[in-house]
């Protein structure tokens, strides 16, 4: 099964990453612009959209939820980029330089979503796509509140790290999306 996984999960990356692309050749990297709380917001109303839905049972904007959480996905890629970029690192990245650094974040990501996946046993394979999008919000929250504390914690692991498992989440919503669950 984790096979499974991995190749369904590089085939939601390689959907997320056209996005990407694309966004990029039409914008550039102007999200280079936006502070560490300023994607986190964005991948809050994303998310906050996605539950919205969930709990009315319609939407009146067409945007699928899809859409929403690739979106998810790639905002989650772009803070990583931007929390590792040295404070110096110019706004304006070529496409070929910002997607060596996507797919790293890619990379790393992947690697953490196998070793929990190992011990986990794809628990998530099990849940609920609103409990994922409510797991997604919880980690958002606790990111707002790393970088209310200026990125202090006393126990918690730090932002990368909910960055990365918000994630994983939005790439198996996406997998549980496309089999009809």
């Amino acid at each position: 099964m984790a096979h499974k996984t991995i190749s369904e999960y590089k085939e939601v990356i390689k959907a997320c990453k056209e996005v990407f692309e694309k966004k990029t050749r039409d914008y550039g990297t102007a999200w280079r612009i936006l502070r560490p709380a300023s994607i986190t917001d964005q991948i809050m109303i994303k998310a906050q959209r996605i539950r919205s839905i969930q709990e009315k049972g319609k939407q009146k904007v067409q945007d699928n939820i899809a859409d929403e959480f690739i979106g998810i996905i790639n905002y989650c890629i772009m803070a990583i980029i931007q929390m590792e970029l040295p404070a110096d690192a110019p706004i304006d990245l070529s496409f070929e330089d910002v997607e060596k650094l996507y797919d790293k974040v890619v990379e790393d990501t992947i690697a953490l979503h196998e070793d929990k996946n190992h011990d986990y046993a794809e628990a998530w394979r099990e849940m609920r796509i609103s409990s994922m999008t409510d797991i997604i919000l919880m980690k958002i929250f606790r990111i707002k509140q790393i970088e209310d504390n200026e990125g202090k914690t006393l126990i918690s692991e730090g932002i990368k790290a909910n960055y990365q498992d918000i994630m994983n989440y939005a790439v198996f919503c996406l997998i549980k999306l496309k089999e009809g669950s």
